[in-house]
């Protein structure tokens, strides 16, 4: 049996652990530089207001009417309650498995749905009640036999009434009683341009979906479809490698707090994103191959620029130095005097594995693990961008604008709560 945590509303419902005067009130959160909403608690999705990735401009007049509440991304207050919620979850089980910032699997290996439901249903409730009263954020709990049917009945919990919070599948009735009330687009891995070509064909809901024949979906769309089905059916066909494998891209963009005018300037925050790329990467044991270096001004500037380099190392590298040092070539082609930089960035486009890549023979690669090994160490010890490479420069004018960003109450000193008794 597996488990899916879930938190609710993540961002908004972090916005509120340690700020109880707004518990009561609309949360809306921003996306960076406070450009367009990311997230909503669900007082304000009740209240129609806080649509995601609506630029907030459009609607700050129908928010501030509303009396929501307005916050920046507090990406370090989301990281640390975040890890605090997974370290829970993980008490109640031998394996977990992080899928994201707000969830994770667990894995109950000797376990089977023929257990109680009542011992599922209380396991559920135990660990919902725990994530409440030790970190105060709401989350929802789905069981089920696999971890597709975990997901479905995860969204019962959710978005399903009589569960309140926790649901469990566990036979034929619980499963059809979910399913039947699942859109396609709410099934893991279904988007909606697959939705509305399985509609098409008249299937309309995640039952009907289930009962179709897996191995004619797989020739008429693809093995991922036919995993999903007969995993909605019961059968395993997902491990926690196949649920997060390596990514094929790897990009690292942003727009700036301020506009960038000066050449030096972009060629720091070209190969600021460089390195912050080439970090994820070797987390994957990763490669690059190819790599395209991006700049351009606002869409909505009377002319607009925009140019795209793209680079090919003849030896894949996950050397920061050389990635770096790419990025910082390219901004000098990109850079055009006059134009107001309003975004950058980086993509790796091609990746492969480290552990099959095969040597040049007649070219030796300046790669040094060992060195990348040492400045990843010392940043995960003492924290981020405690040693870097100096083409990052020291003072960027061009940082993230958050104008409603709320304190980082777990990890600054200066912004530790403090209780007057």
């Amino acid at each position: 049996m597996y488990a899916l945590c879930d938190a609710n509303s993540f961002y908004a419902s972090c916005e509120k652990v340690f700020d109880p005067s707004i518990r009561n009130k609309p949360v809306v959160v921003l996306t960076n530089n406070d450009g367009c909403i990311c997230a909503a608690c669900h007082i304000a999705k009740r209240m129609g207001i806080g649509k995601k990735f609506v630029p907030y401009f459009q609607v700050a007049d129908q928010l501030r009417a509303a009396g929501a509440v307005i916050r920046s991304s507090n990406y370090e207050l989301y990281a640390d309650l975040s890890q605090k919620m997974m370290d829970i979850c993980a008490r109640y089980a031998p394996e977990q498995h992080i899928y994201s910032i707000d969830e994770c699997f667990l894995k109950f290996p000797n376990a089977t749905k023929k257990e109680p439901l009542m011992h599922w249903q209380q396991l559920g409730s135990d660990i919902r009640q725990a994530v409440w009263r030790q970190v105060r954020l709401p989350i929802g709990v789905g069981i089920g036999p696999t971890p597709t049917l975990a997901k479905a009945a995860n969204h019962g919990a959710k978005r399903i009434a009589g569960f309140n919070g926790v649901a469990v599948i566990d036979n034929e009735q619980s499963r059809q009683g979910i399913l039947k009330q699942m859109a396609l687009s709410d099934i893991w891995g279904i988007g909606s341009r697959l939705s509305k070509r399985l509609e098409s064909m008249g299937i309309k809901n995640a039952l009907q979906l289930a009962n179709t024949n897996p191995n004619l979906m797989r020739k008429s769309f693809s093995v991922v479809l036919e995993r999903t089905i007969r995993e909605l059916n019961g059968e395993i066909c997902l491990h926690w490698d196949a649920m997060r494998g390596n990514k094929k891209e790897i990009f690292s963009t942003r727009s700036f707090g301020q506009r960038i005018y000066h050449a030096d300037e972009l060629s720091i925050a070209l190969s600021r994103h460089a390195g912050l790329a080439a970090q994820k990467v070797r987390q994957q044991k990763s490669l690059v191959k190819q790599m395209v270096i991006f700049a351009s001004s606002s869409p909505h500037d009377q002319q607009y620029y925009k140019r795209n380099i793209l680079h090919r190392f003849s030896i894949p590298t996950n050397d920061s130095r050389l990635l770096c040092q790419a990025a910082a070539i390219a901004s000098k082609v990109i850079y055009q005097p006059g134009v107001a930089f309003y975004r950058c960035g980086v993509g790796f486009v091609e990746l492969i594995d480290e552990d099959s890549f095969q040597l040049d023979l007649f070219e030796q690669s300046k790669d040094n693990p060992q060195l990348m090994q040492c400045l990843d160490t010392i940043n995960q010890k003492y924290g981020k961008d405690t040693l870097q490479i100096a083409g990052h420069g020291l003072v960027r004018p061009w940082h993230m604008k958050r104008q409603f960003l709320s304190p980082q109450y777990t990890t600054r000193w200066q912004d530790i709560p403090k209780i007057t008794c």
